[in-house]
């Protein structure tokens, strides 16, 4: 079973960063799993791209991913029809949006299911930053089962100092909470 996610982001709000926990979280589960970006002009603010691929097999692929099962979206100002080109029907859109439920699917239609909540909200109550990346893999957990909380949470006490990994954990076990799916 091969599953793919692409994320999508801008520099600065850690979509590089959420691709490498995610996969990290998946092979401390026994899968095999590779992380990677892809850049347009380095600097903050600017569209970053990064991909997964996670199976129960040896992942030789490296290619960006085209049609992806899933797509997380970290920027509100990213979420669209477009941003999700590609995505296979039925597949999962990760949405960081103030928006709720009914406005989503006026964008996404009944094609895919659509997760949510307001990463950006719960970033700036813990951290007082816009980093959203460790709260968009729980919502990614919440909603689709690909990697499990307690190997995310495992993956942010590896990758971040104690300090840093005790806020992430707070951020991670909220957003897991509030993500919501229709």
């Amino acid at each position: 079973m091969l599953t793919e996610i692409r994320w999508h982001g801008r520099g600065g709000q850690g979509a590089v960063t959420a691709a490498e926990l995610t996969a990290y979280a998946s092979i401390m589960r026994g899968l095999y799993a590779i992380a990677f970006p892809e850049f347009g002009a380095e600097r903050r603010g600017a569209p970053v791209t990064a991909y997964n691929r996670i199976s129960d097999r040896v992942i030789y692929d490296r290619s960006p991913v085209e049609s992806p099962d899933v797509v997380v979206i970290l920027d509100p100002s990213m979420v669209s029809l477009e941003t999700v080109r590609g995505l296979k029907e039925g597949g999962y859109v990760v949405a960081n949006t103030a928006k709720r439920g009914p406005e989503l699917k006026a964008i996404f239609g009944e094609k895919y299911k659509v997760a949510y909540l307001n990463a950006t909200a719960i970033a700036m109550e813990v951290f007082r930053l816009p980093i959203v990346n460790t709260a968009m893999v729980a919502a990614l957990a919440a909603a689709t089962k690909v990697v499990d909380l307690d190997a995310i949470l495992e993956a942010v006490r590896a990758r971040f100092s104690a300090r840093l990994a005790s806020l992430n954990e707070q951020v991670v076990r909220k957003a897991y909470e509030l993500t919501e799916v229709v």
